[in-house]
């Protein structure tokens, strides 16, 4: 009997069309937003032509409206948007998909606007934009317009682009432009004044398969940069120029020693191999892990080794890891390679000198050390809890507290505590010393 009183839609077909009807009558009664998706049903009743209006109507009362949509009200804004949207990209497009396109552009255009005058925090609202750009590139191919009217059209949204929702948009609507479509886009982006190096102009290039046109956006102080070098060379390494590409890298060398810059590395490494120079790409495979501890590349240096080599090699990368002068880096290693045991030697080597500040490294690391090394666990989780109680940090109270937990857990399971304080003994200098943390020891209590 209760399976029949679940909400689902079999079970409420069974209520009947005229049941239905009321109930639907009753509650849109003061919803607005509920009003407008039925009027739209209803609408697209009579055909693409119905609901087409219905849309046209409701777009423009959101381009005329001014009203702030705060967080309370941004979930009506975003089911109103996308039910215009899903009208327009279902119903609509399937019968008449010119008209569609139509509609589609005027949703896009209303962007900028209603981004401006929304609390948008979650990223929901221009999420939801952005899959309206996905919808344009088959509608548009479907619609047949003219690559210079869509070109145009494209053109416009391209420079109403104030919060990104556009970014992709010129990599979709390519194969309906065209390459004489992607051409008038370009010359329509440089009429508007966009320079060298804009991004409109970088993807009309890549969508073109244009190498020669991307490299040639970057002047000779931009190519000095590593990560544009990076990006550069990789486009060329993809054309299969790879001489070309170590010599962009090559001009970015001296600013890549100086500063951090993964993606100029990798694409070396990458260009070196295409070039057959696979030692260098392994010495700068195994530089890249004695700097950073990329586990990545260590990964990738093993896997190029003969056999039984690499055994020897890990164990002394892992040596390179203990002795590393940034300890939190060489505790994410070792905890994410596994090399637990190290790890845990790592921990204990530190004692309490741990920074409790750092929990993104420090709370993962001592949830996966708890089941084989209780007693370094309990010192990470020591120097979170220290750290919250003794900046005051109350937003940190609620972990804290599960921190504290836990600790008293683990110290069942601990024998030989090598010198770290006792629980117990532990507790009583946190009372002592933060005993007027009321709201965490209420925590701790419940």
């Amino acid at each position: 009997m209760a399976a029949k009183r679940t909400l689902n839609a079999k079970n409420l077909e069974g209520l009947g069309a005229a049941v239905l009807a009321e109930l639907l009558i009753e509650v849109s009664a003061g919803s607005a937003v509920m009003q407008r998706r039925l009027r739209l049903a209803l609408a697209a009743t009579e055909g693409a032509g119905g609901a087409a209006q219905e849309v046209r109507k409701r777009l423009a009362a959101l381009a005329r409206a001014t009203t702030y949509v705060d967080s309370r009200k941004r979930k009506a804004l975003v089911v109103d948007l996308e039910a215009q949207r899903q009208a327009i990209a279902g119903p609509v497009a399937a019968v008449d998909p010119p008209l569609a396109l139509e509609l589609l552009l005027r949703f896009l255009e209303l962007a900028d606007g209603v981004l401006d005058r929304c609390s948008d925090s979650t990223g929901i609202v221009i999420g939801l934009f952005q899959r309206a750009v996905l919808d344009l590139g088959p509608l548009a191919s479907a619609a047949a317009m003219p690559a210079e009217a869509l070109a145009e059209q494209l053109l416009e949204l391209v420079f109403e682009n104030g919060y990104g929702q556009f970014d992709d948009l010129i990599p979709a609507v390519a194969d309906a432009l065209g390459d004489p479509g992607l051409r008038l886009l370009e010359q329509g982006c440089r009429d508007r004044g966009a320079c060298a190096g804009h991004p409109a102009l970088l993807q009309i290039a890549e969508c073109l398969g244009d190498v020669d046109g991307y490299v040639a956006q970057f002047d000779a102080k931009q190519l000095a940069w590593p990560p544009t070098a990076a990006d550069v060379a990789g486009h060329l390494l993809q054309a299969g120029r790879s001489q070309q590409a170590l010599a962009v890298l090559d001009g970015a060398a001296s600013a890549a020693a100086t500063w951090h810059s993964p993606e100029w590395h990798d694409t070396r490494i990458a260009v070196l191999e295409a070039l057959g120079r696979n030692d260098e790409a392994q010495q700068l495979r195994w530089a890249c892990f004695t700097k950073t501890l990329s586990a990545c590349h260590l990964r990738e240096h093993l896997k190029r080794l003969a056999a039984f080599e690499d055994v020897e090699v890990e164990e002394r990368a892992f040596a390179l890891a203990e002795d590393h002068p940034m300890r939190l880096l060489a505790l994410d290693f070792l905890v994410l390679w596994p090399a637990v045991a190290r790890a845990g030697r790592l921990v204990l080597t530190h004692g309490p000198d741990w920074d409790g500040e750092s929990y993104e490294i420090l709370a993962p690391a001592a949830e996966r050390l708890s089941a084989e090394q209780p007693l370094a666990a309990t010192v990470l989780l020591r120097a979170m809890l220290l750290f919250a109680l003794s900046t005051g940090r109350t937003k940190r109270y609620r972990h804290a507290a599960e921190h504290l937990r836990t600790c008293e857990l683990l110290a069942a399971r601990i024998d030989d505590w090598q010198g770290v304080e006792r629980h117990e003994s532990f507790m009583g200098r946190i009372r002592e010393a933060f005993g007027g943390r009321w709201s965490f020891w209420s925590l701790v209590e419940r």
